[in-house]
């Protein structure tokens, strides 16, 4: 398997279909990088290599970041 093929594979990256501004982007971007961390997190908990209140805290840690960077780049505030 090529590096690139290996990257695609564990990293996949869709197309944005939502409306295209700046903002959106570099939110589906977190989006997206927020879901594969999860997967992760869960897959590794899962298997016993994380115990249940480590990955709880990951993800809470995950999700308060994501939830920031939506504050930060104004995803879902009224236009004025």
């Amino acid at each position: 398997m090529t590096n690139n093929n290996k990257n695609n594979f564990l990293y996949p990256r869709h197309p944005y279909h939502g409306q295209v501004k700046p903002e959106n982007l570099v939110f589906n971007s977190n989006l997206q990088e927020f879901a594969q961390k999860i997967n992760y997190i869960c897959n590794l908990e899962t298997g016993g290599k994380l115990p249940p209140d480590e990955a709880y805290q990951q993800i809470k840690s995950l999700w308060k970041d994501l939830k920031k960077s939506k504050k930060e780049l104004g995803i879902g505030r009224k236009a004025r």
